[in-house]
């Protein structure tokens, strides 16, 4: 049986994204003996934070079978309404539920585009992609704000008992997926959607309101992310980041997701979230120019993709 399981490649794809991340870790070591120092470690799992939450979000659209192309602008969007509080004078609070609120309401549009109007996932998000960056220019007329405050410096730096306060959130955030996922009624819906939209609409699953509800989900955590975001920066830039985007369809990717729908968990896209920042950090501590830091990243997913082709 255990034969049978090396030789069909199930073995290896199922746990593609725990041996990288462990070989990686070794080669890295190896090469920079500082890289596996409790200072780097942390700026690691600090520099991750943002692209696990990101990839919780997509984690659920892709469980469905879909793909939310606007996440990566939608997070932006949602910064520049945080920085439009701060602008006015609104309490950290307030901003952050301001941002949240941005996220989940862009999330909710697209649901309803894909869900009721039943426009292909692809399209729609691609416009939102599109209508989130451009909002975002023209809610801050193109210019930064910045944010100073001591509560989202903890959050950037880590001032919480050692622990990067970003990478609590990030963690909790996680374990609520998962709960979440595994643990509840609609958690399990989410499943029968991507695994047969046929056989779930069959026994009585609302097809339409899942999607909806995912990409909600994943709006919502756009604007969480957000949060982070300005946190790390320390100013709510209208420019988007593309590379947000393609890594958080990387990570879900490297943790064994079917891009086709019904298959997947949360510990898979967080590892892989993990697995790309340490690539980039470890590329960036051996001095590789950051122009060959795409390819990198672009060889891993692609390998990861194609051990998926053999899971069984």
């Amino acid at each position: 049986m255990f034969g049978r399981v090396l030789s069909d490649g199930g073995f290896w794809a199922d746990w593609a994204v725990v041996i990288g991340l462990a070989v990686m870790l070794v080669v890295f070591q190896f090469a920079d003996p500082t890289y596996l120092s409790s200072g780097n470690i942390s700026s690691i799992l600090v520099a991750s934070a943002i692209l696990v939450v990101l990839s919780l979000g997509q984690t659920f659209v892709v469980l469905t079978g879909g793909i939310d192309l606007s996440v990566a602008s939608v997070m932006t969007f949602s910064a520049v309404l945080f920085g439009l509080g701060v602008r006015n004078g609104w309490s950290i609070v307030g901003c952050g539920l301001l941002a949240v609120l941005g996220g989940a309401l862009f999330g909710a549009v697209n649901g309803l585009l894909i869900g009721r109007v039943r426009v292909t996932d692809f399209v729609v998000t691609l416009g939102g992609l599109s209508a989130a960056s451009g909002l975002a220019l023209i809610v801050a007329d193109g210019k930064p704000v910045t944010v100073v405050d001591a509560g989202l410096l903890k959050l950037a730096a880590g001032g919480f008992g050692g622990v990067g306060g970003a990478v609590l959130v990030a963690g909790t955030l996680a374990i609520l997926a998962h709960l979440v996922l595994f643990r509840t009624q609609w958690g399990t819906h989410v499943l029968a959607v991507g695994g047969s939209p046929e056989a779930a609409v069959a026994t009585g699953i609302s097809v339409a309101a899942i999607k909806i509800a995912v990409y909600t989900v994943c709006g919502t955590l756009a604007g969480s992310a957000s949060i982070l975001l300005v946190a790390r920066v320390g100013a709510a830039e209208p420019a988007a980041n593309t590379s947000f985007l393609l890594n958080s369809v990387a990570a879900v990717v490297l943790g064994g997701a079917s891009l086709a729908g019904g298959r997947g968990n949360i510990v898979g896209p967080v590892l892989g979230a993990l697995l790309l920042t340490a690539l980039s950090n470890g590329l960036t501590m051996l001095g590789v120019s950051p122009f060959y830091q795409p390819v990198a990243v672009g060889v891993v997913v692609v390998l990861a993709a194609i051990l998926t082709r053999f899971r069984t």
